[in-house]
């Protein structure tokens, strides 16, 4: 053979290796292992039920410094309005109390006036995010009907894991975490601590007319209030025998929100503070028996505490030593009010049955009991629900028109029991056809089913905002149900996915808070604070939302990626109208109809001891629609993130970030009491340090010295 020749085949077969590591490469790159559509783990491209995944890489890439800036920064689904109160999310159009948030399967427990304090989650520690959207409720019961999203932590091996990332950025921002982590023998252990701060910002001074009745350009109030919170959680393990795994955990937390007080009263005159406190505790096991069954068993108890820690002399209601109710009872700079004590306590069991006859079978049980203290907040000072619940499913699947195609089919089915509303049904029929390894098309129909919170049924509060406002709960409400239908198609071949789905959910009796004639409230309560407006929970008539989403992701090589989500969305709901007499078309308070956002990835290893990603990211929202107080600024901000990973050592890992978020320097001006499209102060910088000390795979005593196999840090 000529020299030519050879060398051509040479150059040849070397291209076409390099080809096929790339496509193995690409291939092994998407094929995420979730759990969440369906309880039972798939491959992701497998997974009957529709489930998008932010990845370990993508975390990493991005550097968010919270679950909030994480979900609107890598898909499209999601919108916030941060305020003292909590994230304010929305889901495809419904809001907080319609999405079930989960934390390694476990429903996360921090209720700030109906919205989850996302920053009891811990950003470092998140290993992936697994978001499912629609009604959920046959598989995870009351709130699941916008979606569920499950944050997967970060699992550790390591015989001994010491790791320390300290964060700081523009306006104060502080974010700190470290870790301590020990395998010794069948016990494992990881204590995990957690800060964040920030000083807030505010965008403008100016506060709006129909809120103050005339112009104030120079009020204290701030865009978002100086906060700090603090978390301290431990988890153990232990191993007894092969396949079985006991545990327990807990973990304490605390928040302070500072609140500036200028000198308008009524309007930014503040005398307390917002404290939340929070303690949980766990302790169960799973066992995976021979043949591929897995059983399950967890039992959990939360608490949120919400305070008013005051800053100032206030007169307002409140109860004297000897416990007597006084409606204007001084309370001093240093005093602490509480507002309400929430707990929850709940015991689940479940199994997963590998049997060949009938496909994989799960089943489980549930008990949940909630209390609300709030003397303050709610008539009689206390009240408490409880829910019982049995749930099955099965799936199966099977080949058909030869070995191109396969069916796959789940159907679920959950029996709840409320001690207040009794006995309900709620279905779930999800279905996946595989085309050879680039197509698969997917159906999912579900109901929803959700009853009102004790919070929805007796609450009572007063809040002065240029004069009293008076918000009421109502024993009238009736459960809140749904029928959620979605269909879509997925293609992914050569590092390249795309997803499209459309979907419609038809809420039944969404609860809302409405405004109503004062004459309509309870008379001692007019009597007593005279407000000048009064809003009531409400079931609305009917609520629907609809839309479709699209996914594009395209991993080029091992060095770039790129893509992109957006999110059209459409809402409508009706109300009958107390006054008219008749139903009144309304919208769902922050609607948005276009939301995207996409990115473009650079990683590349400089030598052994030196790896450099770049990233950009930009989002976008047009204008978010509300009932009251003006609608929110369409919007599109970017994002630049630079990644350092140097040395990795044997033993030691050690990680720079920086980056500018908010490149163009946005940020939306409304004055106070309207909406805002986005609360962003503005072009931001900020630094990561990350020190990471690991040794072993397990710790080994023995009357000599301690015996470990080092492993090194997961690549990306």
């Amino acid at each position: 053979m000529k020299q030519r020749q050879k060398l051509a085949l040479g150059l040849w077969l070397l291209a076409m290796g390099a080809t096929a590591q790339h496509d193995v490469w690409r291939q092994d790159s998407l094929q995420e292992v979730v759990v969440t559509g369906t309880g039972t783990q798939h491959l992701l491209k497998d997974a009957p039920v529709q489930t998008e995944v932010i990845s370990g890489k993508m975390l990493r890439n991005f550097g968010g410094n919270s679950l909030q800036d994480i979900l609107s920064g890598l898909t499209a689904s999601f919108a916030f309005n941060e305020s003292d109160m909590g994230a304010q999310m929305q889901m495809n159009g419904l809001g907080n109390s319609y999405i079930l948030i989960l934390i390694d399967g476990k429903r996360l427990h921090g209720d700030n006036g109906g919205e989850n304090d996302l920053a009891l989650i811990d950003p470092h520690n998140i290993e992936k995010i697994e978001i499912v959207k629609g009604a959920s409720s046959a598989l995870y019961g009351s709130d699941a009907i916008a979606g569920v999203i499950n944050i997967i932590t970060r699992k550790h091996n390591e015989g001994l894991l010491a790791e320390n990332s300290s964060r700081v950025g523009s306006y104060g921002d502080v974010r700190q975490h470290n870790g301590l982590g020990i395998a010794f023998g069948k016990v494992k252990s990881y204590t995990n601590f957690q800060l964040q701060h920030s000083d807030g910002w505010q965008n403008t001074a100016t506060e709006d007319r129909r809120q103050t009745e005339f112009l104030i350009t120079d009020s204290r109030n701030k865009t978002v209030n100086r906060h700090t919170n603090w978390q301290v959680s431990e988890r153990l393990t232990y191993q007894p025998a092969k396949g079985l795994e006991l545990y327990a955990e807990g973990s304490t937390y605390r928040k302070r929100i500072y609140r500036p007080s200028g000198k308008y009263p009524g309007v930014d005159v503040k005398t307390y503070d917002l404290a939340y406190h929070n303690q949980g505790a766990a302790i169960g096991g799973k066992w995976q028996p021979a043949g591929g069954s897995l059983l399950t068993v967890d039992a959990t108890w939360d608490r949120h505490v919400y305070d008013y820690e005051y800053t100032a002399m206030t007169l307002t209601d409140g109860y004297d030593p000897r416990g007597n109710f006084t409606p204007y009872y001084p309370y001093f700079e240093g005093d602490t009010e509480t507002q309400s004590d929430q707990r929850r306590t709940m015991v689940q069991a479940k199994g997963v049955f590998d049997l060949p006859a009938i496909g994989k079978l799960s089943a489980g049980a549930e008990w949940r009991y909630d209390l609300l203290k709030a003397e303050m907040r709610v008539d009689g000072g206390r009240a408490d629900d409880h829910t019982e619940a049995l749930y099955i499913q099965d799936e199966w699947s099977h080949p058909i028109g030869g070995s191109r195609m396969t069916a796959h089919l789940t159907g679920g089915l959950r029996l709840n029991h409320n001690g207040q509303f009794g006995f309900r049904m709620t279905p779930k029929l999800s279905a996946m056809l595989a085309i050879g390894d680039g197509w698969r098309l997917r159906a999912t129909w579900s109901q929803g089913f959700k009853t009102p919170t004790p919070k929805e049924l007796h609450y009572r509060y007063i809040r002065n905002m240029s004069g009293t406002y008076l918000y009421l709960g109502n024993t009238g409400l009736k459960p809140q149900t749904s029928n959620y239908l979605a269909i879509g198609g997925e293609w992914n071949r050569h590092g390249l996915n795309i997803t499209v789905t459309g979907y419609l959910n038809s809420v039944g009796d969404m609860i809302t808070l409405v405004t109503i004639p004062n004459s309509q409230a309870p008379a001692e309560y007019i009597v007593q604070y005279d407000p000048r407006k009064t809003r009531q929970y409400q079931n609305l008539e009917t609520a629907r939302t609809g839309g479709a989403d699209l996914s594009v992701r395209y991993l080029i090589n091992k060095e770039w990626s790129a893509g992109l989500t957006y999110s059209y969305l459409d809402t409508k709901a009706e109300r009958y109208d107390t006054e008219k007499e008749q139903l009144v078309d309304v919208v769902i308070d922050g609607t948005a109809h276009h939301k995207g956002s996409w990115w473009a990835t650079w990683n590349h290893q400089w030598s052994k001891t030196y790896r450099m990603g770049i990233g950009l990211y930009g989002r976008m929202s047009s204008r978010r629609y509300y009932q009251l107080n003006g609608n929110g600024k369409g919007y599109h901000t970017w994002r630049l993130t630079t990644t350092h990973d140097i040395g990795r050592w044997k033993a030691l890992d050690c990680r720079i970030e920086a980056g500018i978020d908010n490149l163009l320097n946005y940020y939306d001006d409304t004055p106070h009491g309207l909406h805002l499209g986005t609360t962003t102060p503005g072009r931001t910088v900020y630094a990561t340090l990350t020190l990471r000390l690991h040794h072993g795979k397990n710790l080994k005593f023995s009357s000599n010295n301690i015996h470990s196999k080092t492993k090194n840090y997961e690549e990306d």
